[in-house]
């Protein structure tokens, strides 16, 4: 039995570039790709100019009320180009790549009985904003109140005093460190509420490099020194308790 050879016969055009097509999607998905992919999007973080906006303080009463000397110095934060937040204050570098600020806030303080709204403004929480990324965060500081809490920043560490929200209530030096679940330093230092408090509650706290160490002192009271090891801290100036 013989064999005759079969004449050789081209491929279809269409069967060769559906093979062009294979070849070329292997290549999409194939590590050298990367090499072609887009360079993440570099985001740009800025604040704007400083503006003065009329602010009362939390505490003022119709009498001591005075808006026309009252200001509040804000600037808007940016992102690309975008406003995302009012803010005030300086702004405090954790690492070169992310800082705090204090968010300003405006509310509007319309009774309901009032016909339109009234917007007023007010320092708010503090923010945490990645300059790569663009993101920004909301921190949540343990006790931290924005009518007396003026956070002094260390490092990741804020200082300064808050206010309880338990039922006792009472005035506490809080060291916070950012991403500690517990704060480094809580101890009640005074009453809350105070029929006649200061104005302002405490003074700024004092930071100290080496050994790294933080002084609290309430407005008219005493000053306590706390020796702050990581997220531990050892009380001074011969108060012996053991509550942090």
């Amino acid at each position: 039995m013989s064999l005759t050879p079969r004449p050789f016969r081209p491929a279809p055009q269409r069967s060769i570039h559906a093979r062009t097509l294979f070849l070329l999607a292997l290549c999409a998905f194939s590590p050298q790709s990367s090499l072609f992919a887009a360079a993440p999007k570099v985001h740009t973080v800025t604040l704007g100019a400083v503006r003065k906006v009329p602010y009362t303080q939390p505490d003022a009463t119709p009498d001591t009320k005075a808006d026309e000397t009252s200001t509040l110095k804000v600037r808007p934060l940016f992102v690309d180009d975008r406003q995302k937040e009012w803010t005030t204050g300086e702004i405090h570098d954790i690492t070169d790549r992310t800082f705090t600020v204090r968010r300003a806030l405006r509310l509007n303080d319309a009774l309901p009985t009032d016909s339109a709204p009234h917007w007023i403004w007010q320092p708010g929480p503090w923010l945490s904003i990645d300059r790569v990324t663009g993101h920004i965060t909301a921190l949540h500081l343990p006790d931290f109140d924005a009518a007396v809490s003026d956070v002094v920043w260390f490092r990741d560490y804020a200082a300064y005093c808050g206010i309880a929200t338990t039922a006792k209530g009472g005035v506490f030096a809080v060291v916070a460190q950012l991403g500690a679940r517990r704060p480094v330093v809580r101890k009640q230092i005074g009453p809350w509420p105070q029929a006649n408090h200061f104005i302002p509650v405490c003074q700024p706290a004092q930071w100290q490099r080496l050994p790294m160490r933080i002084t609290l002192k309430p407005t008219g009271g005493d000053a306590t020194t706390y020796d702050v090891v990581g997220t531990a801290s050892i009380i001074e100036d011969g108060d012996n308790s053991d509550e942090n």
